[in-house]
Formats: C-alpha cells, structure tokens, sequence
C-alpha cells in the first residue's frame, strides 16, 4: 500500500487499542478491535473494499512473518518448554532459594536481586525480561513484593539497560540504519562507532537503569500514587495481586514437590547449566564476530535442561509432559503478542510513523532538536509498540536533521543520537501493546495494565530529567 498517503486517520487503530485497554483492561479484545479499524482506515484510504479484509492485509502477513514465527519458537516452545522443565526438575525455584534468598532478605533485597539479574541478562528487553521475571518471582514473592513492583524493575532494566551495555543486536540494528545517512557515518563501522559514542547521552536509559535501583533500595522519593498503594497492600497484607488483576500466565499443573516421589533432586546445575548454554552461545559470537546467535541460544537452553534432567534420572515422559506443560501455559501470552505484532503491520501499511514525522517537521532551533526527537520518539513506540521500528523511521531522519543544524558538531549528534535511543526504548517499554511490556507482566505475575499504570509514572519522569539533561548538554556544545 505504498500510495497511501500518511494521515491522522493513521492514528485511530493504535489510539483505539492503547484507549480501550486503558479503559477496560481488556487487552485481547482491545488489540482486536485496533486490528479492525485498521482496516477499515485502509478501506477508506485506499476505496477498494478488499482492504478491509483484515485477514489478508494484515492478519497473515503478521502472523505468517519470521519474526512472529521467532516468537512462536523463542516464547513458545523454547521459554515456555524451559519454564515448564524448570518447574517439573525445580532447577528454577532451588536457584532461587539457594542463591537468590541469600542476597535477598527482605523486599529491598528481593528488588535489588531483580536489578542486579535484569543488569546481567541484557541481551534485549525480551530476553531479559523473561529470564529475569522468572529466576526472580519465587524470591520476590516470598519477600511480600507486589508484583507491580518486580514487573516495574524487571521491565525497566530490560531495554534500557540493552542500549547502555552495547554487548548484543542492539548496536548491529543501529549502524545498519544509520549508515550512509551523512558524511560522518560512511558505513556500519562508522555507525557502530557513532552508538558507542552516544551512550553517554543516552539519558532515557541511564535515568531509567539509575531510577530503578534507587526504587529497588527504597531510596527514590517519589513513586507515584498507585505504586504506593501497590507496595503498601503488599507488605501489609501480603497481597501480591490487586483485587482486580488477572495474571496472563497460569500457574503450571506440575508442582516441584511431587520430585520427591520421583527421586529427582533438583540442583543448581538444572538451572545454571541452561543459561550458561544460553549466555555462551548469545554472547561469545556476537564478541567474536558480531553475530547475532541469539535464537540457536534459546534452543541450546532448554534442550540442555532436557539433557540434564534425563541425565540425572528424570523419564523421557516426564521431560515432555513438563515441557508440554510450559507451552500450554504460554498460549494466551502468544495470542496476545500475536495481536501486538499484527498491529505494528497495521502501523506499518497506514505509515503511522511517517505521519507523525511529518506532523514534526523539521522547524525547530538546534537547541529544541534532542527533545523534539525523544519526545516524537515516545509517542511514535508508544503508539506502534516497538522500539526497533521507531528507529527505522527515525534515524535516517534524525541524522541528516541534526548534522544540517549543527554542521560540523559530531557532539551535538551524539546528543541528538542518544535521543532517540531513548526515547524510544521509553516508548516500547511502556506501551501496552509492547512485547517487552507484555512479557514483563506474564512472567512476573502481574496484570497487564496494573503493570502499564503503575510503571508509566516513574518512566516519565525518568525521560522528562532525560530530555532536560540533553537540552542543556546541546546548548552547552552549539
């Protein structure tokens, strides 16, 4: 649909779906309903009814995608097997008692435990948030944290703490679209250099990663009203849910004390050995030669647990009935990111972001350009859920703006650079229709959009300090 011409009308799927869920908590239906207004909006747009078949025009090209079919493989049979495996060896919850409860007395140190293991698994905000929310959930909740609380740390040092320990995809992704877009950035080594470079300015993700341990250790002033009464209920009540909450991932029907009718004694190699395969695999090839391994990663993690548990006397049936059980538990997860997915194809064919770019434009003094593009960059992951696709918009735009305001000042487009990076990592972490945003909730136990409300602000006032620090660093080097 190329000849679709960008237009507000391009807003109303995202703005549908993120009001809907916002008032009715429902995210499925909400998600849906955003799916078909698409296509209606592309029906209007285009005049051929054929558009509106949102079962060709979006449905399947989504959903038919390698990356949903990552999704399917990674989230599905990869992280659900492994958690289901975990649940049946109890590699998981032992890790938790044996480690994790010996740093974490007390619900300050069940939140810095979270911080310090979101820090650790940076490979992306869908890696980490996963890993993390599950290592971490059986020694937050024995500790009275709210699940509100472990959702807001586990997301927060996810994505943001990504674009700060450059070790992963991250850096890759970046220098291929900045490429080329000025004459400072001739090639991706250039562009790989010039995201090493702008870490620094990167002020988003610093506050965020700094906000969050200072939430952890209780030492943040100010952390909202619903947050407040989250951790309140919590500690004084031991009620981890609010009453209204309805977590998106069951408890598994295997129960981890049922090992000792089987004589299987769950030890720390059941889960150190899977994420040292996981850790090994993602990491040592990305140093070495810059590849990105991080799907054989998750295959080697959970066929690895396998091997262990059989290894150690665990059934062949028992294997699989836990692994089977881990994917089951993730079927609604997968609709709902399914759905996620589908709306960034409707954003994409109605050129949400290319709307919003233009509605910018390109008027502003040198000085308002970082805020400009972190607060454009918000909005744009915030509406369309991804972070990724925000910088495929907004960095072929941002360079060539910024090196034309500020010819000659590579500093200035640093600044302007770590803005963007930024802003949209806020965006994506905090939109409903997010993966990271999803996953963050599932694997933590938390509701959806209690998850959204309580999080949402403390990561504005993070980028609000966030696009203070660049206006005042940009005046100081134009």
């Amino acid at each position: 649909m190329e000849g679709v011409d960008p237009s507000f009308l391009s807003l109303i799927p995202a703005l549908l779906a993120i009001g809907l869920a916002f008032a009715t908590r429902q995210v499925l239906p909400s998600l849906f309903l955003g799916v078909a207004s698409g296509g209606l909006v592309l029906w209007y747009q285009t005049g051929d009814v054929a558009s509106a078949n949102i079962i060709t025009q979006f449905f399947l090209p989504a959903l038919g995608s390698e990356s949903f079919a990552k999704i399917l493989l990674i989230y599905l049979w990869c992280l659900g097997g492994l958690i289901g495996i975990w649940e049946r060896t109890g590699g998981a919850l032992y890790f938790a008692e044996q480690v994790g409860k010996r740093f974490a007395r007390g619900p300050r140190g069940a939140l810095v435990f979270t911080w310090l293991l979101g820090c650790i698994f940076h490979q992306g905000g869908t890696v980490s948030t996963v890993l993390t929310g599950t290592t971490v959930k059986p020694v937050a909740d024995g500790e009275r944290v709210s699940h509100e609380e472990l959702a807001y740390v586990v997301d927060s040092t996810s994505s943001p703490i990504a674009t700060i320990l450059p070790f992963n995809a991250w850096p890759i992704f970046v220098a291929g679209l900045v490429a080329g877009t000025i004459p400072l950035i001739p090639d991706e080594n250039a562009g790989m250099d010039l995201f090493i470079s702008s870490l620094k300015f990167n002020f988003y993700g610093i506050f965020a990663v700094i906000g969050t341990l200072l939430f952890s250790l209780g030492l943040l002033p100010w952390v909202g009203k619903r947050m407040s009464a989250a951790r309140a209920r919590a500690r004084e009540t031991g009620a981890l849910d609010s009453p209204t909450a309805k977590p998106m991932l069951p408890a598994l029907d295997s129960d981890p004390a049922d090992n000792a009718e089987t004589g299987y004694q769950a030890g720390l190699v059941d889960f150190v050995l899977p994420i040292a395969v996981l850790i090994l695999v993602a990491v040592v090839p990305y140093v070495i030669d810059r590849q990105n391994w991080i799907n054989e990663a998750f295959m080697g993690c959970v066929l690895s647990a396998m091997l262990v548990a059989l290894a150690k006397g665990m059934s062949v049936s028992d294997v699989m009935d836990g692994f089977m059980d881990g994917c089951k538990s993730m079927t609604i997860g997968a609709i709902i990111l399914g759905l996620a997915v589908t709306m960034g194809t409707v954003a994409k064919e109605l050129h949400t972001a290319a709307y919003l770019v233009a509605v910018l434009g390109d008027s502003f003094p040198p000085i308002a350009l970082p805020g400009a593009l972190s607060a454009l960059c918000m909005i744009i992951a915030f509406s369309t859920g991804t972070s990724w696709g925000t910088y495929a918009v907004i960095f072929p735009v941002a360079m060539p703006l910024a090196w034309a305001l500020a010819p000659e000042n590579p500093v200035f487009l640093q600044v302007c650079f770590g803005s963007v990076l930024g802003g949209a990592v806020f965006g994506d972490q905090c939109s409903p229709i997010s993966d990271t945003t999803i996953l963050s909730s599932m694997f933590t136990g938390c509701d959806l959009m209690d998850h959204v409300n309580t999080q949402l602000p403390l990561a504005l006032a993070a980028a609000g300090v966030g696009a203070v620090a660049s206006t005042i660093v940009a005046a100081a080097v134009l």
